[in-house]
């Protein structure tokens, strides 16, 4: 059956094209990131709403599977996830099942996501405290237990302006991804959001611009 993959998803279906070598730059620039301390849970936010983390969390993804690393894409917002809508898969059954059914954390309730090497864990039901939630001891076993499952482990969450809980899951990440949008992001925004995250000492790798206009000269280069 044929995956019904978002046009997001621009790894998938522009595979040659500008943008999609540019999560390919951006994969090597994480691998770099890497050579002295090993990423392998990397959370994507935003200051934001409205500015592409998921997409671009989705197709780093891609690019990391592609490249013959097993990656793990788990949706942590659990306010508005969209990680399976992107893949075109149901995201009833995920995380927040594993901090309830110890069979579940025993066998992670992972999609296939029709890439080979790149599995989808949902946010499953949403609590009414996400937060809460995202602080718990129990969280720190889920992500040890996807780490054990995978050589990377990308992180979904919600902005780091609106709620606590990209903060609290950047303390448990290996790594930030900043994520900001050309002509959308406030530069006051994301200096506040940059500064929220340095309070909780997590480590910025650095920000990726989303809407940024594309150079004509490239995209004949590319040949589309």
């Amino acid at each position: 059956m044929e995956r019904n993959f978002s046009p997001d998803l621009i790894t998938i279906h522009h595979p040659r094209s500008p943008i999609a070598e540019a999560y390919r730059i951006l994969r090597t620039n994480l691998e770099f990131s890497g050579l002295d301390r090993p990423l392998r849970i990397l959370l994507v936010t935003s200051p934001g709403a409205e500015e592409g983390k998921s997409t671009v969390l989705a197709n780093l993804g891609v690019v990391i599977a592609q490249a013959g690393k097993k990656v793990i894409l788990a949706d942590c917002d659990l306010r508005r996830p969209s990680l399976h809508e992107l893949f075109g898969l149901p995201g009833s059954v995920g995380l927040t099942n594993m901090f309830v059914d110890e069979e579940a954390m025993k066998n992670p309730p992972l999609l296939e996501t029709g890439i080979e090497n790149l599995f989808l864990l949902p946010s499953g039901p949403l609590p009414p405290n996400p937060a809460e939630v995202l602080a718990s001891r129990k969280m720190e076993e889920i992500l040890k237990r996807l780490s054990s499952e995978a050589d990377m482990v990308l992180l979904d969450a919600p902005p780091v302006i609106s709620v606590t809980d990209a903060l609290i899951l950047a303390s448990k990440s290996d790594g930030v991804i900043l994520v900001v949008r050309a002509g959308h992001t406030r530069r006051e925004i994301a200096r506040r959001a940059k500064e929220l995250l340095e309070k909780v000492n997590a480590r910025i790798l650095g920000s990726v611009l989303t809407d940024a206009p594309l150079d004509m000269r490239l995209q004949r280069y590319y040949g589309s």
